[in-house]
């Protein structure tokens, strides 16, 4: 049976701990609110970003083979995976997820005879993956702040490969948001780009200065950023989700497992003195006698 100094110490350790992930919890609830209302004033752009993309695409005439974003190769033998996850851990099985989702799409490819390299984004995908498997570039220290600028470097990175033919094709992994409950791992194809057209369009014609294959070629690497900030956006809000559930959860776990102890702690407590008190009265009685 454990004394009741070290029931007392390790008490007071868990009420220290339950402060810790009660002040994470705030934090990560803090800069929830801030990013979330970036991601919400994001998404109609790049939605509309897609809209005018698929009208440009549906031009009569327009010869996407002269547009190398568009072109897929008839062989596909060397894939590249932009892989998007936190820079810091205690957000539950976010990261877990992640990596899980991204080990997956790499088997895939590996069993179809297919080459895989990697472009990381995020200490928690460095750490596991850099020794694993081939990596091309590694973005650390990035995802607390989210800038454009950095998600121009990685879509860089990844449109030079592919339009070197270094890469047939590219696919992003990222934390999709969904809500503060659920964020689930999301795979896309980056390159070479593809958009559902639809065939019921509104009657209405655009006009376009200059013709579509001058603009597009301009306009889809833009493209491509957004799509890696977007994807880099998504990552932020979901992780900073998940850490505010888990903190939640933990400090819910830590006030469960005070009460529990403290009630053990009171019953040796009273057993303790119960034992002392029969050991004066046994000492008494001896004595009478």
């Amino acid at each position: 049976m454990p004394s009741l100094r070290d029931l007392r110490k390790k008490i007071d350790a868990i009420k220290k701990i339950g402060q810790i992930t009660k002040a994470m919890n705030m934090v990560a609830s803090a800069k929830l609110r801030t990013l979330q209302e970036r991601l919400e004033g994001f998404r109609p752009y790049r939605s509309k970003f897609d809209e005018v993309l698929a009208q440009l695409l549906s031009a009569p005439g327009l010869n996407k083979s002269r547009i190398p974003y568009l072109v897929s190769r008839d062989q596909v033998k060397r894939v590249g995976l932009i892989l998007i996850t936190a820079d810091r851990g205690l957000c539950g099985a976010f990261n877990s997820n992640l990596i899980r989702e991204a080990e997956s799409q790499i088997k895939k490819f590996r069993r179809e005879g297919k080459e895989v390299e990697l472009i990381l984004v995020g200490k928690k995908g460095i750490s596991y993956f850099k020794r694993k498997y081939p990596v091309r570039e590694s973005y650390a220290d990035i995802m607390s702040r989210v800038l454009m600028q950095d998600a121009r470097r990685i879509a860089r990175s990844a449109i030079s490969a592919f339009l070197e033919g270094t890469w047939d094709e590219v696919y992003l992994i990222y934390g999709y948001f969904v809500n503060l409950i659920r964020q689930i791992p999301k795979t896309e194809k980056f390159l070479p780009l593809e958009f559902e057209v639809s065939e019921k369009k509104v009657a209405t014609s655009y006009m376009y200065e200059p013709e579509e294959e001058e603009l597009l070629p301009q306009l889809l690497p833009l493209y491509l950023n957004n799509k890696i900030y977007s994807a880099m956006l998504e990552t932020s809000v979901s992780e900073q989700a998940a850490r505010m559930t888990a903190m939640d959860n933990a400090n819910r776990a830590c006030t469960d497992m005070v009460k529990q102890l403290t009630l053990y702690y009171n019953k040796v407590r009273q057993a303790s003195i119960t034992k002392e008190l029969m050991d004066i009265v046994g000492g008494a009685e001896a004595i009478k006698g």
